[in-house]
């Protein structure tokens, strides 16, 4: 799951708690309509029927707080453990104040082959980054359509990879650039 992913589910969570807490503090003071703060919280006939189904009640009840505590502490214990994604590459940046970013290479590869499928010539395009961060080996295979002119596909990825490399500050020690193009249909 992403971080906005995780954001979200903690949101909705943390909404949940609140809303249940405002609802029991509200129905406790008396004033949600329709509800006696001095009325039990279960029915003579609910306890009944709870008793009825033991030991199979109580094996529910154990059973259902087991999954939300194993659901809670997996969701915390991917919340401490960070992002799933392994830093392959420090890409630093000296300024004013110097301090360091890091970046999976995944994530800049992806950025590249999308910043190339911005061509209506291409239909598809794979990047794959390899080597030291500072001068990368840069790997691009790109799937053309028939009808694509191959001069402007040639100036589109240029062009990109010169994006590429001054957003990243990172120059490519070796480009290979394979295109293949689709059949034409008839």
């Amino acid at each position: 799951m992403s971080n906005a992913g995780h954001r979200l589910l903690w949101t909705v969570i943390a909404l949940l708690l609140i809303a249940g807490g405002a609802g029991a503090l509200t129905a406790s003071l008396g004033t949600l309509p329709g509800a006696d703060p001095a009325a039990v919280l279960l029915s003579a006939e609910q306890v009944d029927r709870w008793r009825r189904a033991e030991p199979w009640s109580i094996l529910a009840a154990a059973v259902a707080g087991a999954l939300f505590a194993l659901a809670g502490q997996r969701l915390l214990a991917r919340e401490l453990r960070g992002p799933d994604v392994t830093l392959r590459g420090t890409l630093s940046h000296a300024g004013r104040r110097p301090g360091r970013t890091r970046l999976a290479t995944d994530v800049l590869a992806d950025a590249l082959a999308r910043d190339l499928t911005g061509n209506p010539g291409v239909r598809r395009a794979r990047v794959v980054l390899t080597g030291a961060p500072p001068h990368p080996d840069v790997w691009i295979r790109v799937d053309l359509t028939a009808d694509a002119p191959t001069a402007g596909v040639r100036e589109h990825v240029r062009a990109a990879v010169r994006r590429f490399a001054a957003t990243t500050d990172c120059q490519p020690a070796h480009l290979d650039v394979t295109a293949r193009i689709e059949p034409g249909h008839p």
